[in-house]
């Protein structure tokens, strides 16, 4: 069997920098230690963390001991939590991803040129909401997650208006939006270049690769991972015959696996690369014949502080 490799796959520079700054926090601080929303998406980090004294809350309300360390996920959080977490005296560490920080940035200055903002993105996922939150109530925004949402939209067509989009959709199909968007509104003040994410962009670019070498693709990534279903997406769009998402090894479907000549690889950015090495074990074990091979589109080096 031939084993594709896609490069890049997992972790992206603002995971990294989340983990990181939990990790610290507890060794500074021991446990227990407070964390809003999962601080990335994926279930073993999740479980991992919660062996270790981390406790993850859905509101600062739930926080018994307020002496504790609070941390605010990599999705980002909305400007009423740090001014509820403020007035509360809480000690707060932000791990948001400095990607999602620059998106609110983006959606202040709309507000303050008073546009009718349009959001591309899902309106229940924590970066959205997290987004969103950082705007007066005043403010009109228009929140889509398709075309057929964006045709429904009911702004006049001369009406200022701006676009931002979440950073972990599909490239292609975010694109399409922006297209049918900047066609049917002639008074766009902001560039409406996707505010995806760079490890989201490359781990589509090396997805679209690895499917030219093999159509059978394993993903490791969880099911609440905005960014691992998108890839599981552009897996399937790009024509690979099947695409499984598994949080790990032991979900593999290893009897369709058996009759696959050839397989390839790859995990969603906030999934942990000791899960693409224990998937990589199950295959040695399993077969006999085995080559593996490396799909490079791109060798990401950036970091955050």
């Amino acid at each position: 069997m031939d084993v594709f490799l896609a490069q890049p796959r997992g972790f992206c520079a603002g995971v990294r920098r989340a983990i990181s700054l939990v990790e610290k926090t507890l060794s500074e601080n021991g446990a227990p230690i407070y964390i809003r929303h999962e601080i990335v998406h994926n279930k073993h980090i999740i479980e991992d963390l919660k062996q270790r004294g981390v406790i993850f809350i859905d509101d600062l309300d739930e926080i018994t001991d307020k002496t504790r360390p609070v941390i605010f996920s990599a999705h980002g959080v909305a400007k009423a939590v740090r001014l509820e977490a403020k007035a509360e005296g809480l000690h707060v560490l932000d791990a948001i991803c400095p990607l999602v920080e620059t998106v609110h940035r983006k959606i202040l200055q709309l507000e303050e040129k008073k546009a009718e903002i349009i959001i591309i993105g899902k309106a229940t996922h924590p970066e959205i909401i997290g987004t969103v939150g950082q705007l007066d109530k005043q403010t009109d925004v228009h929140i889509i997650n398709s075309l057929a949402e964006a045709e429904k939209l009911a702004i006049a067509p001369d009406k200022a208006v701006g676009i931002i989009t979440q950073t972990t959709l599909s490239v292609d199909e975010t694109k399409d939006i922006i297209k049918y968007l900047q066609h049917r509104f002639t008074n766009i003040i902001n560039k409406t270049q996707p505010n995806i994410c760079f490890a989201t962009t490359n781990r589509q670019k090396a997805m679209r690769k690895l499917v030219e070498k093999t159509q059978n693709i394993l993903i490791i990534g969880s099911k609440n991972s905005s960014n691992s279903l998108h890839l599981r997406e552009a897996a399937l769009k790009f024509g690979a015959k099947q695409a499984w998402l598994i949080d790990d090894a032991g979900e593999a479907d290893w009897s369709a696996l058996d009759k696959c000549d050839s397989v390839g690889i790859s995990a969603g950015a906030s999934a942990p690369e000791y899960l693409v090495e224990e998937l990589l074990a199950f295959f040695k074990k399993r077969y006999d014949n085995i080559n593996f091979h490396d799909v490079i589109v791109i060798k990401e080096n950036i970091s955050f502080k």
